[in-house]
């Protein structure tokens, strides 16, 4: 979601990341990403939560047909379109200086019959809430969104917003920090949170979040 330029290591992570484009097979089709870590940093490289989030997708079986999904901080825009691919209606958001990107990626990755299935949008957490619909979607989905502590409340503010009592919220990230599990604590507060997946090859998790009722009133 928050564009922050950082750097990383050498070695192999370093140049996947600064690598002009990244290569994927889902959904039984290749994709092809374009990626500008000089111009945007992490909003516009594909990381390893994103990945493990779309394999875990295709893995369960999620039937994803004609559902009303979200995606926050949706970077180069993968997961949106592998979701799309797998038959759901799909609003891909990012902050606004991602948005061309991403766009660009999910035009270029998605057959001409499915590009009215994926809506790019601009949502900055928090502030542009008035533009989406209550409780409007089935399923929201983040990957490697927690990790910047400043958004924590914001982030929290956003899903609340967009969900109703069924609403599935889907999180993939890499515990890094204490300010992570702190996030989490933050998000058990409000719903009902387990952990769904791990890959322990890139070790990243996958929480699955429900509004409890219980704690509406808290």
């Amino acid at each position: 979601m928050a564009l922050v330029p950082y750097e990383v290591g050498g070695g192999w992570t370093a140049r996947q990341l600064h690598s002009p484009w990244a290569t994927f097979h889902f959904a039984s089709r290749t994709i092809r990403l374009q990626q500008d870590w000089r111009r945007l940093g992490v909003a516009a490289v594909v990381w390893d939560a994103a990945v493990v989030l779309c394999a875990y997708l295709e893995m369960e079986g999620i039937d994803l047909r004609d559902r009303s999904v979200i995606e926050l901080g949706a970077g180069t825009g993968l997961l949106g379109i592998v979701v799309t691919l797998l038959g759901a209606r799909v609003t891909i958001t990012d902050r606004a200086a991602a948005l061309e990107l991403l766009e660009s990626n999910v035009q270029a990755n998605l057959p001409p019959e499915l590009r009215p299935r994926a809506v790019v949008k601009e949502l900055t957490w928090g502030k542009d809430l008035d533009n989406f619909s209550p409780g409007a979607f089935d399923l929201i989905l983040g990957a490697d969104i927690v990790y910047l502590e400043e958004t924590f409340a914001e982030l929290l503010q956003t899903l609340e917003h967009l969900c109703s009592e069924q609403t599935v919220i889907l999180l993939s990230c890499r515990i890094r920090y204490e300010r992570d599990l702190k996030f989490l604590r933050m998000l058990r507060e409000r719903f009902s949170v387990s952990e769904v997946h791990y890959d322990s090859s890139k070790d990243v998790h996958i929480y699955k979040a429900q509004r409890d009722s219980r704690k509406d009133d808290l």
